[in-house]
């Protein structure tokens, strides 16, 4: 215990040393005689809607470096006073010394930029103020007057294709008499222009045969705009294109081909060689899209792609053509790398504060193709586990264990028997899944669980943004059994409703349906909202046999086959808001409101259905299930080893409103090979009951009180993006804590006040709460973004 005290005490007094350091440390110390660091950039008389493109064409290498990155590039690469000039280690960014021909190029960048933007006339000068080794640019635009279009005209020698664009070029052109001359929109024009032909036939048809002309020479501001759409060289026409046969040949995993594959003919059109031996003709040929004498269309390759993707199935897939110009005729080949059929992964999550520590260690094996018929198996293995430090050992004995073995095998098809032809959908390939699960849950001296479930779900999209989930059938059995000796403590203290609940056997079943909006969208820096929304309801068969049976358990409950059943309504909604603030800065805005309530015969629910408060994704500064409900104090339970045993048992509820406000950015390009990324947030949140659960009633949910009982933290965190995956790193610091609302306990809820002062404060916080301990701080280190 002393030294893990030790140890924490040691981080803190590291960090607020570094802290000192980076403050104290000279920027400029290892430059040159006539060297100096670019420490600002203004832009002076351009529009605010263009300062960020703007501020783009600046070099890079003469904008401000990153204060952090450049720290970390002059602690590894200095020597003797000095740059290193051999053995550069390349981690953080070498200083952004000023350099005049890079200031010159970001003038004539800027002033071209202005100029495509219907300022013609438009002129920048640059001016440079050196001090302290420090130089100071500023870029001022003098941009002229706005040139607007006057008159717009086209030629279009194939009369086809010129046909074709009219019929459609108001459905999206941007060029307009009387707009802004803007170079965007003539792109713009042209990728539509492309776009259009491409999903007619014109296979051969390229950007290039677009071009503009314009005449600025007006004493009005106004310019005159002309579009050619240019044959191709040596042709009076654009040909159109209809396919052929389509050809499919799937490689082994290594790339490497078979001397005998499997070679078949499936619908007439459809020509597959799988040198793999894996795959069915008759799985694969429903999503290629290629359909023959049909034109070609730039959509049907795309969605062929998305489709085969979909399944799961393959690394690499590229489709290229042989092309027939006598017969006009496209024959499409595509080439298929398939995936290794076995696949294995690992994931990690830790958390530790004085008190507890504890991880949550994850291995998912993969098994593709498993029946020949796309088929995913999926066995996955959960263990977690929490060590109190209390007690005595090198890791503290183990509080608590958390042990998940699943296995789902879902198909790319819905098995439904009223079969729908379902490979027909535009967006993605729907899934079936069948699913069977176990958990084991042991808490030291209190609790132990076990529970079994079997489900049958379907997922499809109603739109590449628009996801839906629905499980009409879910079969749950659970035993839970309670510490004899907690038992009675919790009987003593008026709390025999945890133990009739929880200390029994139950038969679930439920359907649940989930509709998410925007999830492809989470990577982009994009401005957009995400939505999920999940409703489950659960108890409607087993009544309904109940009703017909009249069964009863030991106790004189509704029960069926011996077991009583569960009845309730769940509802939860995660609405957030992601705001691009330029560059790789976000701000994320979210709310996280849930409620689960019993009906009928059942007053409670068993522990694992309620909601907690705190962790990695919640409330970061508290850990997982100390948070709550309501105003709840821990310190009202009877006795030391009361509170030991019962730790994260009685901290849930029916009611959850979870919020959080996170900005994102980036601190450097480069470090060992990760993009690493900050993030400060401040979230807010708790739980509460919704009936009396033997505690008290002031911790159900109650409109005229609910908004003082919410806790409020801050913190802030470093993600090390690998791309592929992210390690994250969190520390949370406690601002309002609800469970010093009630005056009996003598403190303020606004707990930041004491973290100058907090000796006295946690002494007597460990006085009232034995074993808990007060920690103002709570890490969180996990894999993958909170949310």
């Amino acid at each position: 215990m002393k030294a893990y005290l030790i140890q924490k005490h040691s981080a803190a007094a590291s960090i607020l040393f570094l802290l000192v350091i980076l403050s104290g440390c000279s920027t400029t110390r290892y430059l040159e005689k006539d060297q100096y660091l670019v420490k600002k950039v203004d832009l002076v008389g351009i529009d605010k809607q263009y300062q960020e493109t703007v501020y783009g064409y600046v070099q890079k290498d003469i904008t401000p470096n990153s204060w952090f990155s450049l720290w970390l590039y002059n602690l590894m690469n200095t020597k003797n006073g000095k740059y290193r000039t051999d053995k550069i280690r390349k981690i953080g960014e070498a200083p952004h010394i000023l350099d005049s021909s890079l200031v010159e190029i970001s003038r004539t960048q800027i002033e071209k930029y202005l100029q495509t933007k219907g300022f013609f006339k438009a002129k920048v000068r640059d001016s440079i103020a050196t001090k302290n080794k420090k130089a100071y640019l500023t870029f001022t635009a003098e941009r002229g007057p706005i040139f607007r279009l006057r008159n717009f005209e086209y030629e279009i020698p194939d009369s086809a294709v010129k046909k074709l664009y009219e019929n459609h070029h108001s459905e999206f052109t941007y060029i307009k008499k009387g707009k802004r001359y803007d170079a965007d929109s003539l792109a713009a024009d042209r990728e539509r222009i492309y776009s259009l032909l491409k999903e007619n036939g014109y296979f051969d048809y390229l950007r290039q045969y677009v071009r503009f002309a314009v005449d600025s020479n007006l004493n009005s501001s106004q310019a005159d705009l002309k579009m050619f759409l240019d044959n191709p060289l040596d042709k009076d026409h654009h040909q159109v294109y209809t396919i052929g046969d389509t050809y499919m040949s799937i490689l082994n995993s290594d790339g490497t081909t078979a001397k005998s594959p499997d070679v078949t003919l499936a619908d007439s059109q459809y020509h597959f060689t799988d040198h793999s031996h894996r795959f069915s003709s008759k799985l694969l040929f429903p999503y290629i899209q290629f359909d023959r004498k049909e034109i070609f269309k730039q959509s049907t390759e795309n969605r062929t792609y998305d489709r085969l993707y979909d399944l799961n199935l393959f690394k690499n897939i590229k489709v290229s053509y042989k092309k027939d110009t006598i017969k006009s005729e496209l024959t499409p080949a595509i080439s298929a790398l398939p995936l290794k059929r076995m696949g294995n992964s690992i994931t990690a999550e830790f958390t530790f504060n004085s008190g507890r520590s504890g991880f949550n260690i994850g291995d998912n094996y993969t098994n593709r193709n498993i029946f020949r018929g796309g088929e995913l198996l999926e066995i996955k293995l959960k263990y977690g586990v929490l060590f109190d430090h209390n007690s005595s050992g090198i890791f503290g004995s183990i509080y608590n264990r958390d042990i998940e073995l699943g296995a789902n095998l879902i198909f790319p098809r819905l098995l439904v028997p009223f079969r729908k032809n379902t490979e027909d959908n535009k967006s993605a390939i729907p899934h079936t899944t069948v699913s069977a699960s176990t958990q084991i849950f042991d808490q030291k001296a209190a609790f132990r669980n076990r529970i079994y479930i079997a489900a049958i779900a379907y997922d499809w999209s109603e739109s590449k943004n628009r996801l839906h989930s629905l499980t009409p059938l879910a079969v749950e059995y659970r035993n839970g059994v309670v510490d004899s000796t907690l038992a009675d403590s919790l009987v003593r203290n008026g709390l025999s409703a945890f133990v009739v609940t929880n200390n029994a056997k139950y038969f679930n079943t439920n359907s649940q349906y989930t509709f998410t909006y925007n999830t492809a969208r989470l990577t982009t820096y994009d401005n957009f909202f995400y939505f999920k929304g999940y409703g489950e309801l659960s108890g409607l068969v087993p009544a309904l046999i109940n009703t017909l049976t009249h069964q009863k358990d030991a106790d004189g409950n509704r029960s069926i086959f011996g077991v009583e059943y569960l009845q309730y309504a769940k509802a939860d909604v995660d609405l957030r808001y992601y705001k691009h603030l330029g560059g790789e800065r976000q701000l994320v805005l979210r709310l996280n409101p849930a409620v689960i309530y019993p009906y009928s015969h059942n007053s409670d629910l068993p522990f694992e259905k309620n909601f907690y408060a705190g962790g990695q994704t919640g409330v970061r500064a508290w850990q997982a299930r100390t948070l709550g409900p309501g105003n709840y104090n821990r310190a009202s339970l009877e006795s030391s080893l009361f509170r030991q045993s019962l730790q994260g048992l009685d901290q849930s509820g029916q009611v959850k409103i979870e919020g959080n406000i996170e900005y994102r950015f980036k601190l450097m390009n480069n470090l060992f090979g990760a993009k690493l990324k900050g993030a400060l947030f401040s979230d807010y949140g708790n739980i509460w009951t919704v009936r009396d659960n033997g505690l008290d009633t002031e911790y159900n949910f109650q409109f005229n009180s609910f908004l003082k009982q919410m806790a409020l933290g801050a913190g802030a965190g470093i993600r090390f993006d690998l791309q592929y995956f992210v390690f994250r790193f969190d520390a949370g610091l406690k601002i309002h804590d609800p469970q010093f609302i009630d005056p009996v306990y003598g403190e303020s809820p606004w707990v930041v006040k004491k973290i100058f002062d907090q000796k006295d404060f946690k002494e007597r916080y460990k006085t009232n709460n034995d074993p808990d301990r007060y920690n103002f701080v709570q890490y969180n280190f996990g894999i993958g973004m909170p949310f």
